[in-house]
């Protein structure tokens, strides 16, 4: 908690410097605008509210709850001819295919998951592993990701995540697949499944818990507010979950997003996705070895302006946080778990 030191992430096999010490210098930081909190509940010029035109001139259905369309603009097609061959070996490309699509969390604009009811988030949810079944029949990955907040690139208020299903296994996959595959073989049970029992226990860096799932600031968390959302039993896929389960996961978030909504009182941006065994052909394997988690990446460090950013020896040597997750876990714990802006109410 005092002096500096590296810590070891099993899950990418690479270190984190953590220097504690940091945390009493003088220096404040970026200062930005937070972002505005008086967003329309429907705007008809907001292509992803109900009945809205979208870039392509498709009219959304007046849906009233979840929405899923394709992506007017995918960074990835099913039908990108294949690349030619290299004349030399480091000049190496190969097929991507894929699709991507969009998915709406629900009809209104000003709403976000944390204020969003239980069987609201539980629909969410329900979609998520719909999505990932349909297109893990076809795709060997699928990657449901949200981007929160305008800090995180996300140019649109409206609550909604993207999910892109690839030919290939991007590099966080194939990473995780190495060290979770290696630490199976060489310690006979999955790493985040003993990972999890193992902060259960201690419980210096859990934020949130229930009978299925668990939140932590994880041991080797890069961004300060960094959490990882895990099930209690070995579960491979978003599919694989129970009824119960499902509810429990609805819980579970809106507790811990209430959380970081309350850190700072604002609408807490975040990159957020989900992982899991791969799909596609990959169903027909062994793939035992792989553990469903989630992973939060908050960019915020001080106050709603004040932010991390990964430059200079983050982007040139490695990971660098001055806050230990710890005492990030220790503040994200202690929080009320009642929405700041319902507690007039």
């Amino acid at each position: 908690a005092e002096h500096q030191h590296v810590r070891y992430n099993p899950l990418r096999d690479d270190w984190v410097l953590v220097s504690a010490h940091r945390v009493k210098r003088p220096w404040q930081g970026q200062l930005e605008k937070p972002p505005p909190e008086d967003v329309p509940r429907w705007d008809p010029k907001n292509p992803l509210c109900p009945g809205a035109t979208r870039a392509n001139g498709e009219v959304n259905p007046k849906y009233e709850g979840t929405f899923v369309f394709p992506n007017d603009f995918p960074a990835l097609q099913p039908d990108a001819p294949e690349p030619d061959d290299s004349d030399h070996p480091l000049f190496q490309a190969a097929p991507a295919r894929g699709v991507c699509k969009v998915m709406c969390f629900h009809p209104w604009s000003d709403l976000t998951l944390p204020l969003m009811s239980l069987p609201e988030i539980r629909a969410v949810i329900d979609a998520w592993a719909e999505l990932a079944t349909e297109l893990g029949a076809s795709y060997p990955w699928v990657q449901i990701f949200e981007n929160k907040g305008a800090m995180m690139g996300c140019s649109n208020p409206h609550p909604h995540c993207q999910v892109w299903a690839s030919s290939f296994l991007p590099n966080e996959a194939r990473l995780e697949d190495q060290t979770q595959r290696q630490h199976l073989s060489q310690h006979g049970v999955p790493m985040l499944l003993e990972y999890a029992e193992q902060e259960a226990h201690r419980k210096e860096r859990l934020v949130v818990e229930n009978a299925d799932w668990l939140v932590v600031v994880p041991y080797w968390a890069t961004w300060p507010y960094q959490t990882l959302l895990l099930p209690r039993r070995h579960v491979c896929r978003l599919q694989d979950l129970t009824d119960s389960e499902k509810d429990s996961l609805a819980s579970i978030m809106q507790r811990l997003l209430i959380k970081y909504d309350n850190l700072f009182e604002v609408s807490f941006p975040y990159s957020m996705g989900w992982h899991g065994a791969p799909t596609g052909t990959f169903l027909e394997e062994d793939c035992r070895h792989w553990q469903l988690h989630a992973h939060y990446y908050p960019p915020l460090l001080r106050s709603a302006t004040v932010r991390k950013f990964m430059v200079g020896y983050e982007m040139l040597a490695q990971a660098q946080r001055d806050l230990t997750p710890e005492q990030a876990a220790e503040r994200l714990r202690s929080l009320p778990e009642v929405h700041y802006k319902k507690r007039a109410e």
